[in-house]
């Protein structure tokens, strides 16, 4: 699920009314239903008769001297009010346009993070036709042929230039092709994926240019509303694995501290076709925590994954993050999380490359929201 941000991921949970084809929050924000019918590549782009959507890249990058690297890249729109408009790239005060970038440097394990928040048409826009928008000098946009082009900068340690071409097609996660977070009606979302991108590209990281390759993994989310009420946080993984199969999980946790029923599990084969599992057929155990001073929050690094495969087979994984100082501290939304680079392994031996996101650990988002 994604990142985060939260401040504008939790929304009000009212009564909903409902037509035959469309339900509406009260507020007269449109929810996502099942079957939708997409049209690319303009659904790529924003919806803004829903009050929020992102768009969210994490990938692993290595240099010519094999030195790696993680990145994070996420745009967000979230209306101000029903009926917005959007694509324009004029003043107005229709929407909001936040964006979270950041490098992990992980050979000398440093983490450097920026977040932004402007209006639309100021210095902020995003397209209803197709992937293309802008948030200050940070841009993502989408090709003809599929290529999407992310250029950004952190602080004044990075200038990132990245080229990120799908290698197979986006899927749909959800039963029906909706993706449901808890039983309150508008607790769902719309959810394209590109789980796996070729990258290249290179960056300047503190005056020194280097040259980039690797893989990364796009969502785009669709919503107006993403938790029930009793939810407080979630823990999110996307895995890459070396057999080119994919993996992704998001752990919902209640006020409990147990797993939300809506929690999932799914697999992607090769070929593109999806397998979900319920929190009964998994188990996600921490197993080292981190201590951030910063945000006074404690997060769970270090975790296995255990469960059963669609083919029947038995599967223990272990995510270990590459180092622990991974968080994004919310500078602007006033909300910290952990998202941070990882490795997979099975009986010691590394499987896969994956993102994990950490969050609702200082307090319930919900209750930081209010």
């Amino acid at each position: 699920m994604k990142n985060l941000l939260i401040i504008f991921i939790i929304l009000l949970l009212k009564n909903v009314s409902y037509s035959q084809e469309v339900i509406y929050t009260d507020q007269g924000y449109r929810i996502p239903t099942e079957y939708p019918k997409f049209n690319f590549p303009q659904d790529h782009g924003s919806h803004p008769e829903f009050r929020i959507e992102w768009w969210y890249i994490t990938g692993h990058l290595t240099d010519s001297d094999l030195n790696r690297y993680g990145f994070q890249a996420t745009f967000f729109r979230y209306a101000l009010k029903p009926n917005a408009t959007a694509g324009s790239s004029s003043f107005g005060n229709e929407h909001i346009y936040m964006a979270h970038m950041a490098l992990s440097d992980i050979e000398k394990k440093k983490f450097y993070h920026e977040e932004r928040l402007n209006r639309d048409g100021w210095d902020a826009y995003c397209s209803t036709n197709k992937m293309m928008m802008q948030n200050g000098n940070w841009t993502l946009n989408q090709s003809e042929n599929k290529t999407i082009f992310l250029n950004a900068t952190i602080q004044e340690n990075v200038d990132l230039k990245l080229a990120l071409d799908p290698t197979q097609p986006h899927v749909i996660f959800g039963e029906k092709g909706l993706s449901k977070k808890g039983k309150d009606p508008s607790a769902c979302s719309w959810y394209i994926t590109y789980p796996r991108m070729q990258v290249t590209g290179n960056m300047i990281l503190n005056n020194k240019n280097i040259n980039l390759k690797g893989e990364a993994w796009m969502d785009h989310e669709i919503s107006s509303s993403q938790l029930s009420k009793t939810q407080v946080g979630w823990d999110w993984l996307s895995v890459r694995f070396e057999d080119e199969s994919e993996l992704m999980l998001y752990i919902l946790r209640d006020q409990d501290g147990k797993p939300d029923p809506y929690s999932k599990l799914i697999w992607i084969d090769k070929d593109g076709q999806l397998t979900h599992m319920g929190p009964d057929t998994f188990k996600w155990e921490s197993k080292r925590s981190w201590f951030s001073k910063k945000s006074d929050s404690n997060y769970p690094v270090e975790n296995t994954l255990t469960g059963t495969k669609p083919n029947g087979q038995r599967f223990e994984l272990h995510v270990i993050p590459l180092f622990d100082q991974q968080e994004l501290t919310g500078e602007l939304g006033g909300i910290a999380y952990w998202e941070g680079a990882c490795d997979i392994y099975e009986n010691n031996i590394k499987t896969g490359e994956a993102y994990m996101e950490l969050t609702g650990y200082n307090e319930s988002l919900e209750s930081q929201l209010r």
